[in-house]
């Protein structure tokens, strides 16, 4: 029988066994080699460039370092739609943004036609998450059998309490948990003005460790473990902002082309642009790597006892963040930009036991997307379905060394902050262009001799061919979103935004 809410068709695509999946089968092992554990650990909000195994001497992530050095670093992951709803909805769907509809920031649609939870439970996992969803409703679970939520200070739904909340309450009736007094979009950084313990990364943390610690089903388990951190407030307790004190944080990037974002757009918890000076930002930073090591300091938690439980051989773990975060470079902040700050996020893939050794401690330069992880998902359970979503399977990219990879990614977000600042784009990792629907505006970067994205080469007679070569590209990519978007081959510009695409679920009326 169907599994409660899934089509016929959508119960034999998941319940089919993949021929991509074996690629995560120990020979001789029997049906319980095939179908590994999968964790899902994610971040809010972090950038791509935050991990040291990626190089980053700065930042302290030994737990981190340590699923790169046993697993798969993706140097080239993005979000496509960097902000947290629409990001998350790839994440659900294995779709892209014209396919899942959302083209920025708005709601998730209340039910997709495939979704990660439903389908890997009517594959027979338990399914599981912890932490923050940014679903709409928001106890909507999309399939998950269990949920503990932490939505930050967000309540859009009547009534709605989070569970993390409800348990500060009770852990703490006379203490306010925004005692810190940082807003959820602010800039400034300031250590958690509580015990340590009542932090929602430690809260998320310990939640993971009480799931894992107590289960006992013969089914394999998927669970998200999501953490609200290190999105703003920048608010790691005092030891995390100690660590950084004397740490050598790298300072904004600041392009030829950004003399437009100098002027603050508005104060504190609404800023999106401003020059506020380079100490400003460098205090912003010490906050937010000390949230990110304290994340870390949860995931070795978690690892360990995988270890101790004799679990982690047979658990897939991948690790990833929704977005990025400008923090101050070209005098940017928070998210919704093209830029690597902004749509560049960390992936980690590391296998159970028993896959192929040459896949540990290596570094891949493809363009990885969110969209790729239920795809993934869906190989390492030995599950069909994913045919016909825009991602693919990261194992299928490891197995086959990347030989029918996509070429390039692409990336977008409507209007948030401003009406001239919706925008398209695509990158192989090693170019990206720009291009702002309103103006007409374009960008060009070369992300290899200017990772920072300082020196726009649109205007340089030199790349005029290059620039060419990359509207022809986006120009093809628009073809299936008709005129409005591309016509005779040419991008149009665009004085009306467009948030949602003809395929978004619209909630019933």
């Amino acid at each position: 029988m169907p599994r409660e809410g899934l089509s016929r068709r959508e119960w034999l695509q998941c319940t089919a066994i993949s021929s991509l999946g074996v690629g995560l089968a120990l020979e001789g092992r029997g049906e319980a080699a095939k179908r590994p554990n999968i964790l899902l650990l994610m971040a809010d909000q972090m950038r791509g460039d935050c991990v040291g195994a990626e190089g980053n001497g700065a930042i302290i992530t030994p737990h981190l370092d340590s699923l790169a050095n046993e697993g798969v670093l993706f140097r080239r992951a993005y979000s496509s739609v960097p902000s947290c709803t629409p990001a998350r909805a790839a994440l659900l769907t294995g779709l892209g943004p014209w396919k899942n509809g959302m083209l920025g920031y708005s709601r998730i649609p209340e039910r997709y036609e495939r979704e990660k939870p439903r389908m890997l439970g009517a594959g027979g996992y338990k399914t599981g998450a912890i932490g923050k969803c940014h679903y709409h409703p928001q106890r909507n679970s999309h399939g998950y059998d269990f949920m503990l939520l932490d939505e930050s200070g967000r309540v859009e739904s009547p009534d709605f309490e989070s569970d993390y909340r409800a348990w500060f309450h009770e852990q703490a009736p006379v203490l306010n948990p925004d005692m810190t007094g940082l807003g959820w979009n602010d800039y400034p950084a300031r250590p958690y003005a509580l015990p340590e313990e009542l932090h929602p990364t430690t809260w998320t943390g310990n939640e993971a460790l009480h799931y894992l610690e107590s289960y006992e089903d013969k089914a394999p388990f998927f669970l998200k473990v999501s953490f609200a951190r290190p999105h703003s407030p920048y608010d790691a307790p005092q030891r995390f902002f100690d660590l950084y004190e004397d740490r050598d944080i790298p300072a904004p990037h600041v392009g030829d082309w950004c003399e437009g974002y100098v002027p603050r757009a508005s104060e504190r918890d609404s800023l999106w642009h401003g020059d506020l000076g380079v100490e400003t930002a460098l205090h912003s930073r010490k906050g937010y790597y000390g949230s990110i090591t304290f994340i870390d300091e949860q995931i070795g938690r978690i690892l360990a006892l995988l270890r101790k439980r004799d679990m982690l051989d047979n658990t897939l773990i991948i690790f990833i963040s929704d977005h990025g975060d400008m923090m101050g470079d070209h005098h940017m902040w928070r998210k919704t930009y093209g830029y690597e700050g902004s749509s560049r996020i960390p992936m980690i893939l590391r296998p159970p036991a028993g896959c192929n050794p040459s896949w540990r401690g290596t570094m891949r330069e493809e363009p990885v997307e969110l969209r790729d992880i239920l795809p993934t998902c869906l190989d390492a359970a030995g599950l069909g379905g994913a045919e016909e979503m825009d991602g693919k399977s990261l194992l299928h990219l490891l197995r086959t060394d990347g030989k029918d990879w996509r070429p390039r990614i692409d990336l977008e977000h409507s209007t948030c902050y401003l009406d001239t600042e919706h925008w398209n784009g695509l990158t192989d990792g090693r170019v990206k262009y720009l291009y702002f629907g309103k103006s007409g505006e374009e960008q060009l970067f070369d992300l290899v001799s200017d990772p920072g994205e300082c020196i726009n080469l649109a205007s340089d007679p030199a790349h005029e061919d290059l620039l060419e070569e990359w509207r022809g590209h986006l120009a093809a990519h628009f073809a299936e979103r008709g005129d409005y978007w591309v016509k005779n081959g040419k991008l149009r510009r665009r004085a009306k935004d467009m948030l949602h695409s003809p395929h978004y679920v619209h909630p019933t009326l």
